[in-house]
């Protein structure tokens, strides 16, 4: 579905931009507006990462007969990782509850968001360029 691979494309780029080199301080703004530092744009975009991630792994491509395979798996994961990041920090930027697994994942989004950015990126560009290559 060519609508879903653009947006699986344009979502990893956004994310992965927002993940690798804007900070993780973002701002309420008394509602949506379309800055990457607006908390609530972060939060949307989280689930639309999300919600095409999932798309994009349940929907299977045909290869030679009937053979179902998994399609776009790198981008996908790309859009699952990046979309729950952006989600667990607009969280934990809201909660007033001390979790001690949430402190655990916090420490782990912290130490690989540049990362996750970064793939996200790379899994954008690459699917941009190599559309046709199975698992990408």
């Amino acid at each position: 579905m060519l609508p879903f691979y653009f947006l699986t494309i344009l979502l990893n780029a956004i994310t992965g931009y927002i993940l690798a080199f804007r900070g993780e301080e973002t701002r309420d703004g008394g509602g949506f507006s379309l800055s990457f530092n607006n908390e609530v744009f972060r939060l949307a975009l989280g689930a639309a990462s999300i919600f095409t991630g999932l798309l994009k792994i349940l929907s299977p491509i045909r290869a030679d007969g009937n053979l179902l395979i998994i399609g776009d798996i790198v981008p996908a994961l790309a859009n699952l990782a990046g979309g729950l990041i952006l989600v667990f920090e607009y969280y934990r930027n809201r909660t007033t509850v001390q979790s001690e697994a949430a402190e655990k994942i916090g420490r782990i989004v912290e130490k690989n968001r540049k990362l996750a950015g970064f793939v996200s990126i790379a899994a954008a560009v690459l699917h941009f360029i190599f559309s046709p290559v199975l698992f990408l």
